[in-house]
């Protein structure tokens, strides 16, 4: 470990808070659907994508009406981009003259991209055209990412209101969020990013010679574009196979920090933004310091362990830390602390391979995951999540000091804390049992490149990625085949929607109730006491999933290593 990258960490949380406020502001002015300076440019496109969808914008929907709407946006969404992977050979915009992307590799791939999770079981620039890359994938990167955010605002209005029937409307939240607050940022981030030497062209390939006087074909497209939304919506789909770690997605110490705090963002937003709509931004405070001292701790072992090196090979007279699958132009602690940022959101993006980290080093990019994804977490859905995980902590300390269950002025009663059981059990429940399948059956089996230990975890990581929605991979895994596409597709929709309807259901239930006074019984919900309490109980959930797994994965790797076995 080095001053510079200590450094790096400090720098990076610095900005990060800076930027809490600000995009916090924004989000809530979007949230109550109130006037932005872009509106006098865009307001006139709002009004009317309206007129011509005959959408009511002031319509207030039930969370049944609500959860209906974005069920069948996403799976129309879901169709096209499979109708257009399938048929990509006979559509226009594809330089390279590509063929049909497979039927189970469209399933797969169009799932990966509508459930936010933008898992590849491909490689970018020898599968997809750029008319497939454009309107099939980054399509979604916009509308799964809008999706989230309006999903976060319905369950801040179930907290927020007061006796009320609906929690909002669907599609007016998708199209504030799109065209006042992804549609602009995008713009600005993919004109640095072009600044920086990230292509932006319909080329297909270039043909270049090489320093040694060899041909050389590079691969072009319209990079930039989808770079930026890439980041920004925490989705993580690489235009190139090696992703954030390609110098035509990620070129520059800059662009990787830039990249990093995309990854942020919202999601630290929209914990300011939740405190305003409940009108108590100090709620808002103490849910983002239990998030960032998950984060710190989560990062601070990440670079320990990659700072320190494979044992074995300090045996073997080769000392320093491990700069294996690491870009030399970022380093350690620039490649420990996006492996981290990217698991910690639901974003996926790699500028390192995760599969050649140390044992225990990528021990917590995984855990990260199999948290919930709610350190940060996704745009949306990482606050949504930590509010299911609230609503447990109140019910407990409840039942532990006898005070009333309430959380910012609702009663927690018995239908909130079942309906958040069922919603954050998908989790381990799925990882472990599509695991389970993985790893006993031929065809789940041929998949590892390893074997033992670490071909378990290659296993272990791929589902818990797809499950949490997250897309990052041990990349040791062969996934695209019939098996694999299938089982991690299935696994992506069940972790996304199945988590987002008893959500939903928890937003309808608490907007029905009254607000309740805080009084001498309730249990204090802003204070270190209360932080520490969610930072306890996220740990403790996330263990039904991280502790059953943990022996036969990381740490048999660990021992593995320290036994001088080369993995």
């Amino acid at each position: 470990m080095t001053f510079q990258g200590w450094l790096l960490i400090a720098v990076f949380t610095g900005i990060l808070l800076a930027l809490v406020k600000p995009i916090g502001l924004w989000l809530f002015a979007l949230y109550e659907g109130r006037r932005t300076p872009l509106h006098v440019v865009l307001g006139p496109v709002e009004r009317g994508f309206y007129r011509l969808s005959g959408i009511d914008p002031d319509e207030d929907q039930s969370w049944r009406r609500y959860a209906v709407h974005m069920l069948i946006f996403n799976a129309a969404l879901m169709l096209l981009t499979y109708v257009v992977l399938r048929a990509q050979a006979l559509l226009p915009l594809n330089p390279l003259g590509l063929g049909a992307v497979s039927d189970n590799l469209a399933f797969n791939t169009a799932i990966s991209f509508g459930a936010n999770t933008n898992w590849q079981s491909y490689a970018g620039e020898s599968t997809m055209s750029n008319l497939s890359q454009m309107l099939g994938l980054t399509i979604h990167n916009f509308l799964s990412a809008a999706t989230g955010i309006a999903l976060a605002f319905a369950l801040f209005r179930g907290f927020a209101r007061r006796s009320a029937t609906g929690i909002g409307n669907f599609w007016a939240d998708v199209t504030r969020v799109t065209l006042y607050l992804l549609l602009p940022l995008s713009i600005v981030l993919a004109v640095f990013y072009i600044a920086s030497g990230v292509p932006q062209t319909l080329a297909g390939s270039v043909d270049i010679a090489t320093l040694e006087g060899a041909k050389q074909t590079l691969a072009l497209g319209p990079v930039a574009s989808q770079e930026a939304i890439k980041m920004l919506g925490t989705n993580g789909g690489g235009f190139f196979n090696a992703n954030s770690a390609h110098p035509f997605e990620n070129p520059t110490a800059l662009t990787d920090l830039v990249q990093m705090l995309s990854i942020f963002a919202i999601g630290v937003g929209l914990t300011y933004c939740f405190g305003k709509a409940v009108g108590n931004t100090r709620q808002g405070w103490a849910i983002l310091a239990a998030m960032m001292t998950l984060f710190l701790a989560g990062t601070t072992i990440a670079y320990w362990q990659e700072a320190a090196g494979n044992p074995v090979l300090h045996g073997l007279g080769l000392p320093g830390g491990n700069m294996e699958g690491k870009e030399v132009r970022f380093g350690i602690a620039a490649s420990s602390l996006f492996s981290v940022i990217t698991t910690a959101a639901s974003c996926g993006a790699v500028n390192a391979m995760h599969d050649s980290f140390t044992a225990l080093g990528g021990m917590i990019p995984l855990f990260n995951m199999q948290l919930g994804e709610v350190v940060i977490g996704g745009v949306g859905a990482g606050i949504y999540g930590f509010l299911l995980f609230a609503i447990l902590a109140v019910f407990v300390a409840g039942l532990m000091v006898g005070r009333t269950p309430e959380y910012v002025g609702k009663k927690i009663e018995s239908r909130e804390v079942k309906l958040s059981v069922l919603a954050i059990a998908v989790l381990p429940l799925c990882i472990l049992g599509m695991s389970a399948i993985a790893s006993i059956i031929p065809a789940g089996l041929a998949g590892p490149l390893n074997k033992g230990p670490h071909g378990f975890s290659e296993i272990l990581y791929a589902f818990t990625s797809a499950v949490a929605n997250n897309g990052s991979a041990f990349a040791g895994l062969t996934a695209n085949t019939p098996f694999y596409n299938g089982m991690l597709g299935v696994a992506m929709w069940i972790g996304r929607f199945f988590i987002i309807i008893p959500m939903l259901a928890v937003a309808g239930g608490l907007a029905a109730k009254k607000h309740t006074p805080e009084s001498a019984g309730s249990f204090p919900t802003t204070g270190l006491l209360w932080t520490g309490l969610l930072i306890g109980i996220v740990l403790i959930v996330g263990g039904l999933t991280f502790l059953p797994s943990l022996a036969l994965g990381p740490i048999a790797d660990h021992l593995a290593m320290i036994r001088g076995q080369l993995f």
